[in-house]
């Protein structure tokens, strides 16, 4: 899904390029001349849609206005075309409002984060992605610049391999721990650090106000008690959860993989050695491929000017 806006007011050399990539756990901003060379960089909070529409637009704003800020610049939205990869933009009703609550900008567009992160990945080449932090989803490209995607159905269901689905999961350990259906060990001990919980009764509360942000502050504890036998087999599920999400768009193994975000070299240990070899870095991140959603954006809305003129 996309939308382009467009204004008119201003000369393509007072323009701005942002590529905004947005998510569960923070938001990552790129601030380029008109000419895509870049100027500096920021980040800000969380803004994947299923945050809230408010929450996620106060964050980009932050985030745009600290990037203008490090590049010593006056920040002005009429002057800024956006391209944004976000989290949450499969669900329509989250994108309208987003769409609506937008700033007056030179020109917007808005792709999933999984799009831009292959796009960013792979250079707008072919390729398969696997995105792992907060959320997760898979997306390939193909010799059309075609995207297909797998998994990203959103926490609590989907996202597997995620932060928050590790989390999730890992919780469980605490919970029966403090039952006695477990022994006390290092593990638990440092769950009950990151949760803020002394007993089960606290630990209830934590759960009632835990989104997929707060689940996936457990995520790091799972990979440091790797050893621990509930912790090993939660990571060695994931890593087949992250090669059925490739088989799915790549089933013949002919496309170059590379796994991204805040999770991937984390688990890299956790993929088959059939996979490792077909892995590649990153040629750069999702806010990269947003950049490029941006130069798309304000071209075709110079385009639209010069057809109204």
């Amino acid at each position: 899904m996309k939308s382009i806006s467009t204004l008119t007011s201003s000369t393509a050399t007072d323009a701005f390029l942002l590529g905004i990539d947005g998510g569960g756990s923070g938001t990552r901003v790129i601030l380029a001349d008109a000419h895509g060379v870049e100027l500096a960089r920021a980040s800000g909070g969380p803004s994947g849609l299923g945050l809230g529409v408010e929450r996620a637009w106060k964050s980009i704003e932050d985030a745009c206005r600290s990037a203008f800020t490090n590049a010593a610049l006056p920040f002005d939205w009429r002057a800024c075309a956006l391209g944004c990869g976000l989290a949450g933009v499969n669900n329509a009703d989250w994108l309208a409002g987003f769409l609506a609550a937008a700033p007056e900008v030179r020109a917007l567009r808005v792709e999933s984060d999984a799009y831009t992160t292959v796009v960013g990945a792979h250079g707008g080449e072919p390729g398969v992605i696997v995105a792992l932090g907060t959320g997760s989803i898979a997306a390939s490209l193909d010799q059309e610049g075609v995207c297909r995607t797998a998994g990203g159905y959103g926490f609590p269901s989907g996202d597997e391999a995620s932060g928050a689905w590790l989390g999730l999961r890992a919780v469980v350990h605490l919970q029966r721990v403090l039952d006695g259906r477990a022994a006390e060990d290092g593990w638990s001990r440092e769950l009950l650090a990151r949760t803020g919980a002394t007993d089960r009764n606290s630990l209830v509360v934590w759960l009632c106000n835990a989104n997929q942000t707060a689940y996936a502050t457990l995520a790091p504890s799972v990979f440091a008690f790797r050893d621990h036998p509930a912790a090993g087999r939660l990571l060695a599920q994931a890593g087949q959860e992250i090669e059925a999400l490739v088989a799915a768009l790549d089933p013949h193994g002919a496309l170059p993989i590379a796994l991204c975000g805040g999770l991937a070299v984390p688990y890299e240990p956790f993929v088959s050695l059939d996979l490792r070899e077909r892995m590649r870095a990153p040629s750069a991140d999702s806010a990269a491929g947003a950049l490029e959603l941006a130069r798309r954006a304000a071209s075709e809305s110079r385009e639209a000017a010069g057809t109204a003129r």
